[in-house]
Protein backbone atom coordinates (compact mmCIF):
# COMPACT_ATOMS: atom_id res chain seq x y z
CA UNK A 1 0.00 0.00 0.00
CA UNK A 2 2.42 2.35 1.41
CA UNK A 3 5.91 2.88 0.95
CA UNK A 4 9.08 4.54 2.76
CA UNK A 5 10.91 5.44 -0.43
CA UNK A 6 11.38 8.88 0.56
CA UNK A 7 13.36 9.37 4.28
CA UNK A 8 10.23 9.88 6.57
CA UNK A 9 8.02 10.46 3.67
CA UNK A 10 4.89 8.01 2.43
CA UNK A 11 4.88 7.20 -0.87
CA UNK A 12 1.41 6.32 -2.39
CA UNK A 13 1.14 4.30 -5.64
CA UNK A 14 -2.54 5.37 -6.48
CA UNK A 15 -4.09 8.37 -4.83
CA UNK A 16 -7.93 9.43 -5.47
CA UNK A 17 -9.43 12.22 -5.12
CA UNK A 18 -13.35 12.67 -4.82
CA UNK A 19 -13.70 16.45 -5.35
CA UNK A 20 -10.94 17.69 -6.92
CA UNK A 21 -11.56 21.45 -6.14
CA UNK A 22 -9.43 24.25 -4.14
CA UNK A 23 -9.08 22.08 -1.45
CA UNK A 24 -8.58 18.42 -3.01
CA UNK A 25 -6.66 19.85 -6.43
CA UNK A 26 -4.47 21.96 -4.00
CA UNK A 27 -3.19 18.52 -1.99
CA UNK A 28 -2.75 16.93 -4.96
CA UNK A 29 -0.90 19.31 -6.36
CA UNK A 30 1.49 19.69 -3.35
CA UNK A 31 2.04 15.96 -2.84
CA UNK A 32 2.94 15.38 -6.54
CA UNK A 33 5.73 17.95 -5.81
CA UNK A 34 6.99 15.92 -3.38
CA UNK A 35 7.16 12.98 -5.34
CA UNK A 36 4.69 11.22 -3.15
CA UNK A 37 1.67 10.06 -5.39
CA UNK A 38 2.42 7.35 -7.87
CA UNK A 39 -0.89 7.98 -10.10
CA UNK A 40 -3.43 10.37 -9.18
CA UNK A 41 -7.44 9.83 -10.14
CA UNK A 42 -9.77 12.53 -10.04
CA UNK A 43 -13.78 11.82 -9.30
CA UNK A 44 -16.30 14.21 -9.34
CA UNK A 45 -19.86 15.33 -11.00
CA UNK A 46 -18.67 18.20 -13.17
CA UNK A 47 -17.15 16.89 -16.34
CA UNK A 48 -15.13 20.31 -17.54
CA UNK A 49 -13.83 20.79 -14.19
CA UNK A 50 -11.96 17.36 -13.88
CA UNK A 51 -11.09 17.59 -17.50
CA UNK A 52 -9.64 21.21 -16.53
CA UNK A 53 -7.59 19.20 -13.46
CA UNK A 54 -6.45 16.64 -16.00
CA UNK A 55 -4.75 19.86 -18.76
CA UNK A 56 -3.58 21.61 -15.54
CA UNK A 57 -1.74 18.08 -14.46
CA UNK A 58 -3.25 18.32 -11.07
CA UNK A 59 -4.53 14.39 -12.25
CA UNK A 60 -3.63 11.63 -14.43
CA UNK A 61 -7.06 10.75 -14.84
CA UNK A 62 -10.66 10.81 -14.17
CA UNK A 63 -13.65 9.45 -13.79
CA UNK A 64 -17.29 10.16 -12.39
CA UNK A 65 -17.90 6.56 -11.02
CA UNK A 66 -16.73 6.71 -7.56
CA UNK A 67 -16.35 2.82 -7.47
CA UNK A 68 -13.91 3.25 -10.28
CA UNK A 69 -12.20 5.97 -9.57
CA UNK A 70 -11.28 4.12 -5.64
CA UNK A 71 -10.37 1.21 -7.25
CA UNK A 72 -7.00 -0.11 -5.54
CA UNK A 73 -6.19 3.36 -4.74
CA UNK A 74 -4.14 3.22 -1.09
CA UNK A 75 -4.81 6.80 0.02
CA UNK A 76 -8.72 8.83 -1.06
CA UNK A 77 -9.30 11.71 -0.14
CA UNK A 78 -13.10 13.07 0.10
CA UNK A 79 -13.55 17.11 -0.56
CA UNK A 80 -17.13 17.19 -1.77
CA UNK A 81 -19.41 19.18 0.50
CA UNK A 82 -20.02 18.08 4.01
CA UNK A 83 -23.74 16.38 3.18
CA UNK A 84 -22.23 14.54 0.43
CA UNK A 85 -19.05 13.18 2.89
CA UNK A 86 -21.47 9.97 4.04
CA UNK A 87 -23.03 9.32 0.62
CA UNK A 88 -19.45 9.09 -1.35
CA UNK A 89 -17.96 7.02 0.72
CA UNK A 90 -21.17 4.61 0.77
CA UNK A 91 -20.73 4.48 -2.37
CA UNK A 92 -16.88 4.02 -2.27
CA UNK A 93 -17.39 1.41 0.64
CA UNK A 94 -17.73 -1.80 -2.18
CA UNK A 95 -14.92 -0.70 -4.30
CA UNK A 96 -12.08 -0.01 -1.68
CA UNK A 97 -9.06 -2.32 -1.23
CA UNK A 98 -8.02 -3.59 1.97
CA UNK A 99 -5.48 -1.26 4.00
CA UNK A 100 -6.79 1.64 1.95
CA UNK A 101 -7.06 4.86 4.27
CA UNK A 102 -9.88 7.06 3.46
CA UNK A 103 -9.85 10.74 4.60
CA UNK A 104 -12.04 13.67 4.35
CA UNK A 105 -11.81 17.66 4.76
CA UNK A 106 -14.92 18.94 6.33
CA UNK A 107 -14.82 21.78 8.30
CA UNK A 108 -17.89 19.77 10.80
CA UNK A 109 -16.28 16.54 12.21
CA UNK A 110 -19.41 15.09 14.49
CA UNK A 111 -21.50 14.45 12.08
CA UNK A 112 -19.26 13.26 9.41
CA UNK A 113 -17.67 10.80 11.66
CA UNK A 114 -21.47 9.39 12.90
CA UNK A 115 -22.59 8.78 9.60
CA UNK A 116 -19.18 7.46 8.14
CA UNK A 117 -17.56 5.46 10.39
CA UNK A 118 -20.73 2.74 10.13
CA UNK A 119 -20.20 2.36 6.35
CA UNK A 120 -16.59 2.14 6.22
CA UNK A 121 -15.40 -1.33 5.20
CA UNK A 122 -13.28 -3.91 7.71
CA UNK A 123 -9.82 -3.46 7.45
CA UNK A 124 -9.89 -0.16 5.59
CA UNK A 125 -8.62 3.12 7.57
CA UNK A 126 -10.65 6.52 8.11
CA UNK A 127 -9.10 9.29 9.48
CA UNK A 128 -11.76 12.09 10.03
CA UNK A 129 -9.55 15.95 8.93
CA UNK A 130 -10.19 19.60 8.14
CA UNK A 131 -7.52 21.61 6.83
CA UNK A 132 -7.70 25.20 8.27
CA UNK A 133 -7.35 26.67 4.54
CA UNK A 134 -9.48 28.18 1.59
CA UNK A 135 -10.34 31.06 0.11
CA UNK A 136 -12.91 32.30 -1.36
CA UNK A 137 -12.76 30.77 -4.78
CA UNK A 138 -13.53 27.25 -5.78
CA UNK A 139 -12.97 24.74 -8.54
CA UNK A 140 -9.09 23.44 -9.55
CA UNK A 141 -8.20 26.19 -11.33
CA UNK A 142 -8.34 27.99 -7.75
CA UNK A 143 -5.87 25.23 -6.85
CA UNK A 144 -2.20 26.30 -5.81
CA UNK A 145 0.48 24.00 -4.05
CA UNK A 146 1.16 26.19 -1.06
CA UNK A 147 -2.38 26.58 -0.13
CA UNK A 148 -1.57 24.80 3.43
CA UNK A 149 1.60 26.30 4.31
CA UNK A 150 2.06 27.38 7.36
CA UNK A 151 -1.86 26.67 8.38
CA UNK A 152 -3.43 23.99 10.53
CA UNK A 153 -4.68 21.21 9.62
CA UNK A 154 -7.40 19.62 12.62
CA UNK A 155 -7.34 15.50 12.62
CA UNK A 156 -10.52 13.75 14.99
CA UNK A 157 -9.62 10.44 15.38
CA UNK A 158 -12.20 8.32 16.81
CA UNK A 159 -11.11 5.49 19.73
CA UNK A 160 -11.55 3.10 16.69
CA UNK A 161 -9.30 5.39 14.40
CA UNK A 162 -5.95 3.04 13.64
CA UNK A 163 -3.07 4.95 14.85
CA UNK A 164 -0.86 4.13 12.37
CA UNK A 165 -3.14 5.27 9.63
CA UNK A 166 -3.23 8.63 11.66
CA UNK A 167 0.57 8.87 11.70
CA UNK A 168 0.21 8.55 8.04
CA UNK A 169 -2.53 11.14 7.54
CA UNK A 170 -0.86 13.40 9.96
CA UNK A 171 2.43 12.69 7.79
CA UNK A 172 1.00 13.30 4.53
CA UNK A 173 -0.52 17.10 5.68
CA UNK A 174 2.77 18.07 7.33
CA UNK A 175 4.44 17.02 3.65
CA UNK A 176 1.76 19.62 2.15
CA UNK A 177 3.11 22.39 5.03
CA UNK A 178 0.27 22.05 7.68
CA UNK A 179 0.90 22.10 11.14
CA UNK A 180 -1.49 19.33 12.57
CA UNK A 181 -3.44 19.51 15.52
CA UNK A 182 -5.57 16.35 16.68
CA UNK A 183 -8.78 17.32 19.23
CA UNK A 184 -11.70 15.67 19.80
CA UNK A 185 -13.92 16.18 17.43
CA UNK A 186 -16.67 18.41 19.33
CA UNK A 187 -14.02 20.52 20.30
CA UNK A 188 -13.20 21.08 17.06
CA UNK A 189 -17.32 21.45 15.94
CA UNK A 190 -17.21 24.46 18.64
CA UNK A 191 -14.16 26.34 17.98
CA UNK A 192 -15.37 26.18 13.94
CA UNK A 193 -18.26 27.12 14.71
CA UNK A 194 -17.06 30.35 16.36
CA UNK A 195 -13.58 31.36 14.46
CA UNK A 196 -14.65 30.34 11.19
CA UNK A 197 -18.41 29.31 10.75
CA UNK A 198 -19.80 32.48 12.55
CA UNK A 199 -18.14 34.65 10.16
CA UNK A 200 -19.64 32.96 7.13
CA UNK A 201 -22.77 33.61 8.52
CA UNK A 202 -22.32 37.49 9.36
CA UNK A 203 -20.80 38.32 5.73
CA UNK A 204 -23.87 36.42 3.64
CA UNK A 205 -25.89 38.81 6.30
CA UNK A 206 -24.31 41.85 5.85
CA UNK A 207 -24.19 41.46 2.43
CA UNK A 208 -27.70 40.71 1.82
CA UNK A 209 -28.74 43.75 4.14
CA UNK A 210 -26.86 46.13 2.32
CA UNK A 211 -28.50 44.69 -0.60
CA UNK A 212 -31.87 45.13 0.54
CA UNK A 213 -30.98 48.89 0.90
CA UNK A 214 -30.58 48.73 -2.98
CA UNK A 215 -33.59 46.95 -3.54
CA UNK A 216 -35.18 50.17 -1.13
CA UNK A 217 -33.46 51.97 -3.39
CA UNK A 218 -30.86 53.23 -1.45
CA UNK A 219 -27.30 53.35 -3.26
CA UNK A 220 -25.25 51.98 -0.87
CA UNK A 221 -23.17 49.42 -2.81
CA UNK A 222 -21.03 51.75 -5.07
CA UNK A 223 -19.94 53.66 -1.93
CA UNK A 224 -18.06 50.80 -0.35
CA UNK A 225 -14.42 50.97 0.21
CA UNK A 226 -12.01 48.42 1.72
CA UNK A 227 -13.56 47.73 5.02
CA UNK A 228 -16.60 46.40 3.39
CA UNK A 229 -14.89 44.45 0.53
CA UNK A 230 -12.34 42.91 2.82
CA UNK A 231 -15.00 41.83 5.46
CA UNK A 232 -17.57 40.50 3.40
CA UNK A 233 -14.91 38.46 1.07
CA UNK A 234 -16.19 35.24 2.34
CA UNK A 235 -19.52 36.03 1.00
CA UNK A 236 -18.58 35.15 -2.05
CA UNK A 237 -17.79 31.31 -0.88
CA UNK A 238 -19.62 28.63 -2.09
CA UNK A 239 -23.64 28.55 -1.05
CA UNK A 240 -23.96 24.97 -1.41
CA UNK A 241 -20.89 24.33 0.66
CA UNK A 242 -21.80 26.58 3.52
CA UNK A 243 -25.67 25.63 3.56
CA UNK A 244 -24.59 22.18 3.95
CA UNK A 245 -22.21 23.06 6.81
CA UNK A 246 -24.94 24.72 8.39
CA UNK A 247 -26.99 21.75 8.24
CA UNK A 248 -24.20 19.12 10.09
CA UNK A 249 -22.92 21.61 12.51
CA UNK A 250 -26.40 23.38 13.76
CA UNK A 251 -26.16 23.14 17.37
CA UNK A 252 -22.75 24.55 17.89
CA UNK A 253 -23.90 27.51 15.12
CA UNK A 254 -26.97 28.16 16.84
CA UNK A 255 -25.24 28.50 19.44
CA UNK A 256 -22.77 31.48 18.33
CA UNK A 257 -25.43 32.95 16.79
CA UNK A 258 -26.68 33.54 19.92
CA UNK A 259 -23.98 34.42 21.70
CA UNK A 260 -23.18 37.04 19.01
CA UNK A 261 -26.93 38.29 19.17
CA UNK A 262 -26.09 39.06 22.67
CA UNK A 263 -23.24 40.39 22.09
CA UNK A 264 -24.38 42.94 19.16
CA UNK A 265 -27.72 43.57 21.78
CA UNK A 266 -25.00 45.03 23.88
CA UNK A 267 -23.33 47.05 21.58
CA UNK A 268 -27.40 48.44 20.65
CA UNK A 269 -27.67 48.87 24.05
CA UNK A 270 -25.29 51.14 24.30
CA UNK A 271 -25.35 53.11 21.36
CA UNK A 272 -28.72 53.98 22.24
CA UNK A 273 -28.22 55.44 25.92
CA UNK A 274 -25.23 57.52 24.13
CA UNK A 275 -22.62 55.58 26.40
CA UNK A 276 -19.30 56.13 24.69
CA UNK A 277 -17.44 55.56 27.62
CA UNK A 278 -18.88 52.11 27.64
CA UNK A 279 -18.27 51.90 23.60
CA UNK A 280 -15.04 53.05 24.10
CA UNK A 281 -13.83 50.13 26.37
CA UNK A 282 -16.02 47.51 24.66
CA UNK A 283 -14.60 48.32 21.16
CA UNK A 284 -10.68 49.15 22.70
CA UNK A 285 -11.12 45.11 24.18
CA UNK A 286 -12.00 43.58 21.28
CA UNK A 287 -8.99 45.34 19.62
CA UNK A 288 -6.53 43.90 22.11
CA UNK A 289 -7.72 40.61 21.45
CA UNK A 290 -7.39 40.99 17.77
CA UNK A 291 -3.74 42.89 18.73
CA UNK A 292 -2.56 39.92 20.64
CA UNK A 293 -3.66 37.16 18.02
CA UNK A 294 -1.66 39.12 14.93
CA UNK A 295 1.54 39.13 16.95
CA UNK A 296 1.35 35.78 17.35
CA UNK A 297 0.59 34.26 14.49
CA UNK A 298 2.19 37.21 12.17
CA UNK A 299 -0.94 37.63 10.40
CA UNK A 300 -4.47 35.74 10.43
CA UNK A 301 -5.27 32.59 8.72
CA UNK A 302 -8.07 32.62 6.44
CA UNK A 303 -10.19 29.81 7.46
CA UNK A 304 -12.26 27.67 5.37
Amino acid sequence: MVDNRMAGAFYFNKIAIIGVGLIGGSLAMALRRKGLAGYITGVGRGLPNLEAAKRLGVIDSFTQDIGEGVKDADFILIAVPVLKIGEAVRKAAPHLKKGAIVTDVGSVKKAVIDETVPVVPEGVHFVPGHPIAGTEHSGVEAAFPDLFTGRKCILTPTEKTDRKALEIVKAVWEEAGSNVVVMDALAHDRILAAVSHLPHMIAYSLVNTVGDMEKAGVDALSYSAGGFKDFTRIASSSPEMWSDICAMNREAILKTIEDFQKRLEGLKRLIDKNEIAGLKKDFERAKNIRDSLVSKTGKLSEHK
